[in-house]
Parts: structure tokens; sequence; C-alpha cells
């Protein structure tokens, strides 16, 4: 059984920091691509970073020199650092992952953390 857990989130003034963790169960994350995605109210879910199993990253514009992506292999947890944090940032975050079957594309999500900017 696959679990990603997130956390880390919380209320913070503009301008500063946090970091969300995504610890993972059933699954050797370092073998997969790994993103965080965020939802703030009446907008869709929306890629904010990836990283890769070679290790290579990608990032929403919004988020690029702001946030970083990494992952530590032997807690088997994948880290959002988000600096800079302003408003618009405001929302619900969540980790994925997904792997292929027989029956196609399986993702798995997190039960997501909430990350408050205010201003």
């Amino acid at each position: 059984q696959v679990q990603l857990v997130e956390s880390g989130g919380g209320l913070v003034q503009a301008g500063g920091s946090l970091r969300l963790s995504c610890a993972a169960s059933g699954i050797i994350f370092s073998f997969f691509d790994v993103g965080w995605y965020r939802q703030a109210p009446g907008n869709q879910r929306e890629l904010v970073a990836r990283i890769f199993s070679g290790g290579n990253t990608n990032y929403a514009d919004s988020v690029k020199g702001r946030f970083t992506i990494s992952r530590d292999n032997a807690k088997n947890t994948v880290y959002l650092q988000m600096n800079s944090l302003k408003p618009e940032d405001t929302g619900v975050y969540y980790c994925n992952t997904n792997r292929m079957s027989l029956g196609g594309r399986v993702d798995y999500w997190g039960q997501g953390t909430q990350v408050t900017v205010s201003s």
C-alpha cells in the first residue's frame, strides 16, 4: 500500500519561508518522479515543482528562484523549500507520484498540507 504524507504547512507572513515534507511508504521514492502541486480556493490544482528520478528538477515560472525541491533517499522523503513567500502562494499543497500498471497510469496523492501566506 503506497502512502504519501505531507507536513510542514502553516501560516506565515509574506517574505517568510516554509519547508514542506512528503514522506513515502510502500514505495522507493528514489525510483520515481515526484511532484508538488498546489490548489488555491476556486482554482485548479497546478504543478509547482517536480523532481525526476535522475535528480533533474523543473519549476512553475511563478516559483522559480524562490522554491527548491529536493529528495533524501535515505529518508524516502521529498522536500519543498519555499522562500520569499507571497500571498498568492496560499493553497493546499499536495505531493504526487505515479507509476504505470497493466491498467494504465496509477497516481498517488497525499492528503495535502495547508499553506497560508498573509500580506
